[in-house]
């Protein structure tokens, strides 16, 4: 019999990864602690252009790139004289499940299919359950989402339970789980019992079908304004979001200045089972933007394709009130009724917008579909069971666990900058190890890149350890 306790199949990982993704991991590892992350991405054998095409065949991108003129009207009306960017939004709402990671699905679906596998395997909150399953019905696939769902009071967030049944109505299995360490164990086991493929968040081929996002931005943008965006603005949790996007603008030769956005949830474990619903977004927050930033591979997978600190130019985040407020003016001002956790980009774009000047253009480059639990009405109404105070007021004075402030005028929305150089830091320091007095040059090279640094700064840190 095999050993299934969570350390033996967590000891298993890398023999069950290689079976489940026809990727062998190791052969981009170096003699030091670094890796070949691009030749990691080279691997999946898909240029862009190969990838436009396999989307296609999902209608999958494209999506629509919008000018929100009231809600740029709204922001100069709240900024200094002169000041006031245009703001775009790309409607990723529109792919067949409702979100930009229908783009990260089919490729990995694609593959799955190529390589004769008989269905695929995901551990998600939601959205991207729902576009794997999508993309393999389509392709004729079968398909298990494994979903942290409840606590162990069998209480789900409406989110995620609305997600749920969205993933079984595209002809998933849907393993629900309560909140805890098991989800990566979990998905390990169901790939090495069923020989399906692992359509994880965090392979190349996932982060390579985001990329395609990045490079609509740059094309349509300079079809519809002329030039190229100022400010792209990423909603950053697992950080695939960010990292394929700023592949995608670089690969069309895009220079826009990257910034992360994230909604504002310290103080929160994610893996508290007490914690668990005291939180009203079940993604695109700190508890997973900050870990899997200085963190990566902490994943299903040897090496995360996902590594958004090579790619940011700045990390802030906002309330939840502030998200929320937003969501309701793009649809009472533009029209657009989008889910909040996609809105949180927005609400930082809105802010940011106010620093810039009038003749500057700041891109949110996602929106969700919303509809039931992903209603901002239901999710408020779990909050105030749980406890949650909400009221209008200064979002400043917004506690996460304990209130909700919605702002009582637009001027209060606010971003918070995050400490990058803390960040980038960490991220050395776990690299690093105890192997402070063995680093080689190219492991400083590997750090440079993973911190988007320079020499001289990497080795100034590795010095203060």
């Amino acid at each position: 019999m095999m050993d299934n306790s969570y350390a033996a199949i967590m000891a298993r990982k890398n023999e069950i990864i290689k079976e489940a993704v026809g990727m062998d991991f190791e052969q981009f590892e170096k003699p030091g602690i670094g890796f070949d992350y691009e030749a990691m991405m080279a691997a999946t054998g898909y240029t862009i252009d190969e990838i436009r095409r396999v989307q296609s065949l999902f209608s999958i991108g494209n999506t629509p790139l919008i000018e929100l003129k009231n809600l740029t009207e709204l922001a100069r009306k709240c900024a200094p004289e002169g000041k006031g960017a245009r703001i775009f939004i790309k409607d990723e709402a529109t792919n067949p499940s409702g979100s930009f990671k229908a783009r990260r699905a089919c490729t990995s679906v694609y593959q799955a299919k190529k390589l004769g596998y008989k269905g695929v395997v995901t551990a998600t909150s939601g959205n991207y359950g729902a576009a794997v399953a999508c993309c393999a019905a389509m392709a004729g696939l079968k398909c298990i989402v494994v979903q942290e769902c409840y606590d162990s009071k069998g209480v789900g967030q409406p989110e995620i339970i609305e997600k749920a049944r969205k993933c079984e109505a595209l002809g998933a299995e849907v393993v629900q789980l309560t909140v805890g360490p098991e989800l990566f164990s979990t998905v390990l086991r169901l790939l090495e019992e069923t020989g399906y493929f692992n359509a994880s968040l965090y392979t190349p081929f996932g982060i390579a079908g985001v990329e395609t996002l990045g490079y609509e931005i740059a094309e349509q943008f300079r079809a519809k304004v002329g030039k190229d965006p100022d400010v792209v603005v990423c909603t950053n949790a697992g950080g695939g979001n960010l990292t394929g996007t700023a592949r995608g603008l670089r690969k069309a030769g895009c220079n826009a200045k990257v910034i992360a956005a994230s909604v504002n949830l310290s103080g929160l474990h994610m893996a508290s089972d007490e914690q668990f619903n005291k939180k009203s977004f079940t993604t695109g927050h700190t508890g997973f933007g900050v870990p899997y930033a200085v963190n990566p591979d902490h994943s299903d997978v040897p090496r995360s394709a996902a590594r958004p600190l090579r790619y940011m130019d700045r990390y802030v985040t906002v309330t939840q009130g502030s998200v929320f407020y937003i969501t309701e003016c793009l649809a009472s001002l533009e029209g657009l009724e989008k889910g909040p956790a996609g809105n949180t980009s927005l609400a930082a774009a809105f802010r940011l917008a106010q620093d810039m000047d009038r003749d500057q253009c700041i891109v949110v480059q996602e929106t969700e579909y919303t509809g039931a639990g992903k209603h901002i009405n239901p999710q408020l109404s779990f909050a105030r069971k749980n406890g949650i105070d909400i009221r209008f007021g200064d979002p400043k004075d917004e506690v996460p666990g304990k209130n909700i402030i919605l702002p009582a005028h637009p001027s209060l929305i606010q971003v918070t900058d995050l400490d990058l150089d803390h960040m980038r830091r960490s991220r050395i320091k776990r690299a690093v190890g105890t192997h402070k007095d063995e680093l080689t040059d190219e492991d400083i090279r590997f750090l440079m890149e993973e911190t988007n640094t320079d020499e001289e700064y990497v080795r100034g840190v590795v010095a203060s350890l």
